[in-house]
């Protein structure tokens, strides 16, 4: 048996801007997964009597205001 010691490791500053860059790209993956099943479930919440889904487009008054100033 030997009584050298191992060199302390250290982290390649490439190495922890790639685990940096991936990690910020999961959590954002992670945020808009949430963000997806969040909206659906408020899409499937908003049910007529009869039971139909209303996911619908609707052509409200703002949305009318829009189309008439974004007109060329």
């Amino acid at each position: 048996m030997s009584d050298t010691k191992a060199p302390p490791q250290t982290v390649d500053r490439r190495a922890f801007l790639r685990s940096a860059v991936l990690g910020a790209g999961a959590a954002g993956a992670a945020a808009a997964v949430a963000a997806g099943s969040a909206s659906a479930e408020a899409v499937t919440a908003t049910t007529d009597p009869t039971g139909k889904t209303d996911a619908g487009y609707r052509k409200t008054d703002h949305v009318r205001r829009y189309y008439d100033l974004a007109r060329f």
